[in-house]
This record gives C-alpha cells, sequence and structure tokens, in this order.
C-alpha cells in the first residue's frame, strides 16, 4: 500500500504543468499540420492563448521581432512539432492494469511464460495471480495452454490470466474450482468453455465464459485504481498520444475519471464509449455528457460487440475456420437484439461503436445499420471498430451513411500470419483494407486497441504504408495494394481519429480556436524512410499549450 501511495504522489508530481496559463508563441520550429481536408501545412512559428487554444500559426522570418506581449516565449530550436496523435481505439484502464498485473506479452514459448508466471508468483503475495497477454500462436503451440500446464507453476493460487487480445483467458484448476465450473457446465451465450476430449474444462474460458470466473477475481481498490489510470496517462503521454477513445468505459472507470479532473490530474483527452446500454444511460441520462475539464472527458457514445477475437477462433465468419473445419466463431447478438440496443442508444443521440473483426459480424453491424439509418438519419457517424475481415462484396458499404471504419494498423502484422491460417489464402481480399475503406468512402480511424497492442502510433503509421512488421518483412508489404498514403495515415491518427468521436471542433490538428495539443519528436516523419518513422522519437507532448511530459524527466525527478 506504501508503494502505490508513493506511485501516486510521484506521478501526480510529474503532470504538474511548467507554467500558468498564459499567452505565449511556440518558435524556431518545424511545425507541421493537416488542414480539414488533410493537406499538409507547414509553419514555423504558433502563438497559444491563456486558453490553451491555438490562436495563430505562421510563418516568422529570420528578421521578425517577436510579438510583443507574450508572457512565455518556447524556442524549439528548430525540432519538428506535431499536432498530439489520437489513438481512436483503447481500453485506459485496461493499460494501466497491464502494467501493474503479470505481463506475458512478448514470449516466445510455454515454458517462458510459465517461467514468468512462476517468477511472478514469487514476488508478488497477492491471493490471485492476475495477468495476461499470452498468445498460443506465437508459441507454436497449435493449441490453447492447459489448466495443468498452469497447475505446475501455481499450485492452488487461484490465476486468471487474459489472452492478447483479450478474448480468451487461461485459469487454472483453482480458478475453476473458484467459479464452480465442472464438465457439467454449459457454454453461455456467446462463449465457449475448452474442453478436453472427455468433455473436461481443460484451462480456457472464450469471450462470454470468461465472466464465469472474472466475477470471482478479487477487485482492485480505489487507491490501486488511481495508481492504475496514472501510469496509463503517462505511458500514452510518453508515445505522443494526447487523446484517445476509451472503448468499454465503466462506471467506475467513469467516477475515476471524474476523480482525476476534479484534483486537476487529468491531462489526456479521454472520448469515453460506455460499457453497454445501461453504463451510458447511467452516466448520461439522456444522452451524451457535456465536454468536462476544459475539453478533456465526455461520455458520447455506447460500445457494443457483434462476435470476438481471430485468435481465439471467437471472430464470427460467413465460412468455416481454414483450420478448424466445423467451426465459423461467435456471433454474440441475434440481428434483433442488436438492432434493438442500437435504437435504443441511438434514441438519446448516443454514438454507436460496434466491435466486429469477422465477415459475418460486419456484415451483420452493416446490415442493422442500412435499417436503421431511415429512421435515424443525421450525423450518426456509426462506428465499425476493427472491420478486420469484411467480404469484398461488403466493403462498398462501408461508405454509405457515414460509417467510420476503425481500424488498427499494427493488428495486421500482428495477425497477418495467423489470418492465413485461419482463413486460407483465398479470403484475404478485405483483409485489413484500410485503402479499400477510403476508396469507398469511410472515415478511417486508427488507433492501437492498447493494451492489446502498445500504443504507438509512429510504428502503427509506419505499418499503414508499408504493412510490414518491426524486420521490415515480408517484402513489398502484406497485401500491399491495401497500402495508404503517408499523408493519409497520418489523417487517420489526428483529423480522422477526432471526427470519430465528434471532437474534430476541439482537437486532431492546429488550427485557431483548436487546442493546443502538440508534439515535439526528434524527426521530420514526412521526410525519413519507413524504418526511421517506426523508430520516430517522443520529445516533448503539450496539452493545452502546457508540457505535461519531457524525456528524461523521471530520471531527474
Amino acid at each position: 500500500m506504501k508503494f502505490l501511495s508513493k506511485l501516486l504522489l510521484a506521478l501526480a508530481a510529474l503532470m504538474m504543468p511548467v507554467s500558468a496559463f498564459a499567452d505565449g508563441i511556440i518558435y524556431n520550429v518545424n511545425g507541421m499540420t493537416l488542414d480539414e481536408d488533410g493537406r499538409v501545412v507547414r509553419f514555423n512559428a504558433m502563438i497559444v492563448g491563456s486558453d490553451g487554444r491555438v490562436v495563430k500559426i505562421f510563418n516568422m522570418g529570420r528578421r521578425d521581432r517577436l510579438p510583443e506581449g507574450m508572457e512565455w516565449r518556447a524556442d524549439m530550436e528548430g525540432r519538428t512539432l506535431l499536432p498530439g496523435m489520437i489513438d481512436a481505439h483503447g481500453h485506459v484502464m485496461g493499460l494501466g492494469f497491464q502494467l501493474s498485473h503479470l505481463d506475458l506479452v512478448g514470449t516466445q514459448s510455454l515454458s517462458e511464460a510459465q517461467a514468468k508466471i512462476a517468477q511472478w508468483g514469487a514476488d508478488n503475495s497477492a491471493k490471485w495471480i492476475v495477468g495476461g497477454g499470452w498468445n498460443q500462436e506465437i508459441w507454436g503451440l497449435g493449441r490453447f495452454p492447459t489448466a495443468q500446464e498452469l497447475d505446475a507453476v501455481t499450485g492452488d493460487r487461484p490465476t486468471v490470466l487474459e489472452r492478447v487480445d483479450g478474448h480468451a483467458m487461461w485459469v487454472n484448476s483453482a480458478a475453476l474450482e473458484a467459479a464452480g465450473i465442472t464438465r457439467d457446465t454449459p457454454d453461455p451465450a456467446g462463449g465457449r468453455i475448452e474442453r478436453d476430449a472427455a468433455g473436461n474444462p481443460s484451462g480456457v474460458l472464450v469471450d462470454a465464459a470468461m465472466a464465469l470466473v472474472s466475477g470471482k477475481v478479487p477487485q482492485p481498490t480505489p487507491r490501486e485504481a488511481n495508481a492504475a489510470f496514472l501510469a496509463a496517462q503517462r505511458y500514452l503521454l510518453t508515445q505522443g498520444v494526447t487523446a484517445t477513445a476509451d472503448m468499454g468505459t465503466t462506471v467506475d472507470d467513469w467516477l475515476l475519471y471524474r476523480r482525476m479532473g476534479d484534483l486537476g490530474l487529468l491531462d489526456i483527452r479521454i472520448m469515453s464509449y460506455g460499457s453497454g446500454v445501461e453504463t451510458a444511460l447511467a452516466v448520461g441520462g439522456q444522452g451524451p455528457t457535456p465536454w468536462l475539464y476544459r475539453d478533456r472527458l465526455r461520455m458520447g457514445g455506447i460500445k457494443l460487440y457483434a462476435d470476438g477475437a481471430l485468435g481465439s477462433r471467437g471472430a464470427w465468419l460467413k465460412a468455416d475456420y481454414a483450420d478448424a473445419p466445423g467451426q465459423r466463431g461467435l456471433g454474440f447478438l441475434s440481428d434483433d437484439q442488436l438492432g434493438n440496443l442500437m435504437v435504443r442508444g441511438a434514441m438519446d443521440n448516443f454514438q454507436i461503436a460496434v466491435h466486429a473483426i469477422g465477415d459475418r459480424a460486419n456484415q451483420q453491424v452493416l446490415d442493422v445499420i442500412d435499417e436503421l439509418s431511415d429512421t435515424y438519419d443525421g450525423d450518426r457517424r456509426w462506428r465499425i471498430e476493427h472491420a478486420q475481415i469484411v467480404d469484398p462484396a461488403d466493403l462498398p458499404r462501408f461508405g454509405k451513411h457515414g460509417i467510420i471504419a476503425s481500424m488498427q494498423p499494427v493488428h495486421q502484422t500482428s495477425d497477418m500470419h495467423m489470418a492465413e491460417a485461419r482463413l486460407g489464402p483465398d479470403r484475404l481480399a478485405g483483409a485489413y483494407a484500410w485503402k479499400s475503406m477510403l476508396e469507398n468512402g469511410a472515415t478511417l480511424a486508427f488507433g492501437s486497441d492498447f493494451p492489446v497492442e502498445a500504443p504507438q502510433p509512429f510504428v502503427g503509421w509506419a505499418v499503414a504504408v508499408s504493412r510490414q512488421d518491426a524486420d521490415m518483412l515480408p517484402f513489398g508489404g502484406w497485401q500491399p495494394q491495401q497500402i495508404i498514403t503517408r499523408e493519409q495515415a497520418w489523417a487517420a491518427y489526428t483529423i480522422g481519429a477526432a471526427y470519430a468521436g465528434f471532437a474534430e471542433d476541439k482537437f486532431g490538428r492546429l488550427a485557431p480556436g483548436l487546442r493546443a495539443d502538440f508534439i515535439i519528436v526528434d524527426r521530420d516523419p514526412l521526410n525519413v524512410s519507413t524504418s526511421q518513422l517506426r523508430g520516430t522519437r517522443v520529445l516533448e507532448t503539450w496539452i493545452d499549450g502546457q508540457r505535461v511530459w519531457k524525456a528524461g524527466e523521471e530520471a531527474a525527478e
């Protein structure tokens, strides 16, 4: 507990602004932004008002004098300035808890994961071992891990470990026992209990089945939740992320964000999407909340799920999985159920965002949007989250009714080999189809789905323009016909992501009247190679014209 208190105080101290609000000027900077049409605008000076908004961006000559009346001046010494990056799909508290729980991301084998689990258990005294980040595809198992393989390193200490995509959970025998799961326990609607040849639970729960165990896990204390949020916010700021959509905000999450705002500790901007209709109504009452804390927080939408994930074979497909004949994934809701939920939210003007990964799930959401759009017309900005596997016949439908394709570039490089195995080579034409989305008239909004993937927008930007991983493979890119331009990818991480959250009049670019959210980076991302773009380092992060993070300041603190 003492450690958490010290962490909270230390992080709070780091977030103190460098100056009070006052008119100031940023100058001697290689500034660049996009205009509202996605065209590049370059400048070398910017005036920021006392309200934290941009007053003017312009080019000063070498002999020009600095404007008078500026209460502060910041010489950027010729470094590159960009508008703050926006992650259009993330999970803030999921990231925060990942930073404090057992993290298996990057483990290359089952044995490596077991060793890490054993070490974490030895170093921590919590009654339950909680964590995630495992991926059996990377381990090369060709199957899910088992409860017995977890028992070997955890004993009778209940253990729950979410798969990297958050759509499956690896549990040990003690956790199964605590939840009362036996061979007689039926699969819940929208979920699956993996079983051995004898029909006994084998140790992995998929999608809705995870709730059978997660409800038994001790919940974090408010102090632990505070520390998790501050850790997540700090990490996002180090990556140049100044705003994010929080997909699946709970009532407890919302109260925490409000608590941080009340304490003056909320720096990052959060476009919140309630976890289901009831959460949104509990928070917003009869519609979206207003923007709070100088445009830092708003619940404007509702997050729904049509299916699961590809890695756990929960993504709902039109045809069988190529590597699992007879399986087509999990459709979570009937057409009527999904339609009713969307209607309930739309009635009160909440924006609707639906998770859909498989081609059948995407078709279902598109069908419901077609049906509802005649009644719920106007600027609805229906969002389809992920849109990873789409039947080519359905791609043109994304250009109708103002649909937003909220996609995550790094999913493509993480999933490309698995996608080929799951689907076969003949069903990949509509996979991670960013260029097709734009050509068909959809708005493209990019994010990372953190903590499933690291919230590193420059890595995602490089993937979007190359469709290659960190080793620059495969040569020429995977399904290279879907490569987009550098400016299009940048737009998806800024103006597109802001538009996707009804925030384009608040932030997303640098222009008079918009929030002065920007980052200083170590290179010009429009004039470097793809590999160099991937390696871009954020040096400073500013929100409302105040610096909230600087590289190296943690060490100094």
